[in-house]
């Protein structure tokens, strides 16, 4: 029996899939895996019992995942599972940024008591006017699930689009729409497009990825679109090229104290993921990760370790080992299972930065007592028996 909790509601439809072997408890210390949104993990004490980390989402800045490495707690997410929903807002927040909507809206809220509206619109709507997206050049940074959505979309669309990323998989590259040309470096694509959009994940290296020095080489007068995460926009660069001119609309997902007091900037709280389909899919998948990691220790779509599959056991007996990536680990645990005169039918082992996952299909039943030999060994963050 497997114990979980859910630090966010989670969608019913993904819930429905877990088993009779699986029961909610409230208890985070009891918990062998948890599912979660937003909420802040940061400050959460981590039981030794806590196995695994299911986001149902694709950002993971609210989990602690160096702390989770440490103590062998794999952390996954769900990447692609919300991208059509954040693609659809993403190009509805083009078009707001081409045509004034929000100001034509506005002035009908303004002018509802006006008898006369009808008329008063043909002489005020000149001042909403805007233009169109086809034909426009629409820059896109980061080639991922949602990035390649949202090329293909602008290019059926009638726009001229040009994407950037330099870790472009052959999956995507091969989903990209041969319309969409793929440029060497940020510098040729911030110099040719009138629209720009990020979609990378967060990171040490993507902080303020948009910054002055990028804004300096695009077109003046460019729309930058963020659907992806609050920083990585410098917000006092931005404001600088908002009141220039430089930027002539800023259309974010992210509002924040400082955003929000910006001159031209377009916010949304934070839509992108939420629509009854996304929510749905995130779900679905992060069960999907959490059961399978849990019934066969394999690990798929983890962003604190490495993928590691073995499919299922068809051996008498299944044990995974989380430890860190250092030379000699491997001898140590052929070296345990010999003195034990337990055979290995299979062996996996992958290797992600400093951390490492073995599955181990034996030939024996599992035991306690042999998990045990194998945990002590330094260097060994966590072992299960899966079988």
């Amino acid at each position: 029996m497997f114990q979980y909790t859910c630090l966010n509601p989670i969608a019913a439809v993904g819930l429905d899939n877990l088993t009779e072997d699986y029961k909610q408890t409230e208890d985070f210390a009891q918990a062998d895996a948890v599912l979660v949104r937003s909420a802040a993990m940061h400050d959460m004490e981590l039981s030794d019992k806590l196995c695994a980390v299911a986001r149902a989402g694709a950002g993971v800045n609210n989990i602690p995942l160096d702390k989770c490495a440490e103590n062998g707690i794999v952390v996954f997410n769900t990447p692609g599972a919300n991208a059509n929903g954040v693609k659809e807002l993403l190009i509805s927040g083009m078009l707001l940024a081409a045509r004034d909507i929000v100001g034509g809206i506005d002035w009908v809220k303004a002018n509802a008591d006006d008898e006369n509206i009808s008329k008063s619109m043909e002489k005020a709507k000149k001042n909403f006017a805007g233009s169109e997206i086809k034909g426009k050049k629409l820059g896109v940074i980061g080639l991922g699930a949602i990035g390649v959505l949202v090329a293909n979309a602008a290019n059926r669309l009638g726009m001229d689009v040009y994407g950037v990323d330099p870790f472009l998989s052959v999956k995507n590259a091969l989903t990209l729409s041969r319309d969409i040309t793929v440029c060497k470096s940020y510098d040729e694509l911030y110099k040719t497009c009138d629209y720009i959009t990020v979609h990378v994940p967060y990171m040490p290296e993507t902080k303020g990825l948009l910054n002055k020095e990028a804004f300096d080489q695009m077109k003046d007068g460019v729309v930058v679109l963020n659907f992806a995460r609050d920083l990585l926009v410098n917000d006092d660069d931005m404001k600088a090229a908002l009141e220039s001119g430089k930027v002539a609309k800023y259309v974010t997902d992210f509002p924040n104290p400082a955003v929000v007091k910006m001159p031209n900037v377009i916010a949304t709280p934070h839509l992108g993921a939420s629509t009854e389909e996304s929510e749905d899919n995130c779900a679905i998948m992060a069960v999907e990760e959490i059961r399978d990691f849990m019934e066969n220790g394999n690990i798929r779509n983890s962003v604190n370790y490495p993928a590691c599959d073995a499919g299922v056991c068809e051996t008498k007996g299944r044990i995974t080992v989380a430890h860190k990536n250092i030379p000699n680990m491997l001898t140590q645990f052929t070296t345990v299972f010999s003195s034990e005169g337990i055979n290995i039918a299979h062996m996996t082992n992958k290797s992600r930065g400093d951390y490492s996952y073995c599955i181990f299909d034996i030939d024996s039943d599992s035991t306690e007592a042999f998990a045990q030999k194998l945990s002590a060994i330094d260097g060994v963050l966590k072992v299960r028996i899966i079988k």
